[in-house]
């Protein structure tokens, strides 16, 4: 009788032990359920919406050459999809994507991308068409950190963008006041 006792006991701390380094170890969510505790990952992006820093993750784009770009930048494939190209304008929200400017973590080496409509606001679309800024005088370049910068910079003449028909898949995972 006290061995089966003795054999319960141990048994029990095995189990609470493993079950205290399984929760410290493993991510909230993976506890739950909700996702695998190994497999593929989408690695974040930092961005810019409303003025303030969002993540965001690129998924597919319509064009071979983008989406090479953003699977070197980020190491995970990013898809091609040539047929998001044909989204109809009504689908589509905005990124801006600089050519030059300010050094930084952007898909061309430059400042961030910023985004138009986060979740929540009129205008709210995962499917992005893509804005290509370049400043006109590199000198004079600043961190953007808003669709109505960019465009408040494009009246002044500050910048110039170009729309080269391209749609990426950009789903945002956090973006001011809200969060998946």
């Amino acid at each position: 009788m006290s061995r089966n006792l003795v054999v319960t006991s141990l048994v029990s701390v095995l189990m609470a032990g493993f079950v205290l380094i399984y929760t410290a170890l493993t991510p909230t969510q993976a506890q739950q359920g909700m996702i695998p505790v190994t497999g593929p990952t989408v690695p974040s992006v930092k961005g810019y919406s409303e003025g303030q820093e969002i993540l965001f993750i690129h998924t597919e784009a319509s064009d071979p050459g983008i989406a090479r770009i953003l699977t070197d930048m980020m190491g995970s494939p990013v898809l091609v999809v040539p047929s998001l190209a044909r989204a109809p304008e009504a689908m589509l929200a905005h990124v801006y994507v600089f050519k030059n400017g300010i050094k930084g973590e952007g898909p061309l080496g430059f400042q961030p991308d910023v985004f138009d409509h986060p979740p929540g606001t009129a205008g709210y679309s995962p499917l992005r068409a893509l804005n290509l800024v370049t400043w006109k005088d590199e000198q004079a370049a600043r961190e953007l950190r808003s669709a109505a910068e960019v465009k408040e910079a494009e009246a002044r003449g500050e910048v110039t963008i170009e729309r080269p028909g391209v749609v990426i898949n950009m789903p945002l995972l956090t973006w001011p006041g809200g969060e998946r």
